[in-house]
């Protein structure tokens, strides 16, 4: 997974160079799959060692081998690639983090492994939403698409049938995630994050990105419709909590944590919820 920190510069440049995929269409939100997934994980066993047996017991029970291939192949990128969140997920899960806050975190993980997930929400829906649009066009989406396919960004020149269903995958998608809502028309669901969600996230971007100023301003806030001052509401409050320490003064903004890594501050953030 591309890391997506901001560079020195104040304006962020695209999160990840990696073309737009239609993997979309195979993917979809799998919230229960994911949590399947790490309620059988074994955090002392290798991935390979972890996908084999979880092949072998068909924890999934699903009647399609190549259904389960395409479903850990979604879950090795978006949950697998760095071992700190694979292990602060499964914390996450054994200790019931509330789903609310539960399914924000692997919406977030999903969106940062998926370039064209991630850029459909923060560069299509975003703007939208900042000027209370709500409703969302298949038509509209499908537009943005074709703009991205002409401007070379996709793994190749989609044919318009694969455009069509790789805008139904997102929008599907993006509801499972609770990201939008509607079975038919969509609409821009009222933005929610559990302050123990944030506090999830602001932590590992912190580990990505150590300037706590950068961390407030990081553009996958957006992924939350959420702008600078809100971002900075959310620290305010889970600094009221004790999730973290947050002290902003002129250009001065210090960011700590109880902890120094991210499956030790899941164990926090279970504990808290509870």
């Amino acid at each position: 997974m591309a890391d997506r920190t901001i560079p020195s510069k104040e304006k962020p440049v695209r999160a990840s160079p990696l073309p737009y995929s239609s993997k979309i269409i195979k993917a979809g939100a799998l919230l229960d799959d994911a949590k399947t997934l790490l309620s059988h994980w074994d955090v002392a066993a290798s991935v390979p060692e972890n996908l084999d047996r979880i092949r072998r017991e068909n924890v999934f029970g699903k009647a399609s081998r190549s259904r389960v291939e395409d479903i850990l192949a979604v879950f090795r990128q978006r949950y697998l690639t760095e071992a700190e969140v694979t292990k602060a997920l499964v914390v996450l899960l054994k200790k019931r983090l509330p789903a609310a806050s539960l399914d924000r975190v692997l919406y977030f993980h999903a969106a940062r492994a998926d370039r064209l997930l991630h850029d459909t929400v923060t560069e299509v829906l975003t703007p939208k939403q900042a000027q209370g649009i709500t409703e969302i066009d298949p038509g509209g989406l499908q537009k943005a698409l074709g703009k991205w396919i002409e401007s070379g960004l996709t793994t190749g020149a989609w044919s318009e049938n694969t455009t069509v269903r790789v805008a139904q995958g997102l929008l599907s998608t993006l509801r499972d995630f609770g990201v939008l809502q509607g079975a038919i028309n969509k609409r821009i669901a009222p933005a929610y994050l559990p302050v123990t969600g944030f506090a999830y996230i602001a932590f590992y971007l912190k580990q990505h990105q150590p300037s706590g100023a950068k961390v407030l301003e990081h553009p996958d806030w957006k992924l939350f419709f959420l702008n600078r001052e809100s971002v900075e509401r959310f620290f305010f409050e889970a600094n009221q909590h004790a999730l973290l320490e947050y002290h902003a003064a002129g250009t001065v903004t210090r960011l700590t944590f109880p902890v120094s890594t991210l499956e030790e501050y899941a164990n926090v953030l279970a504990e808290k919820s509870h």
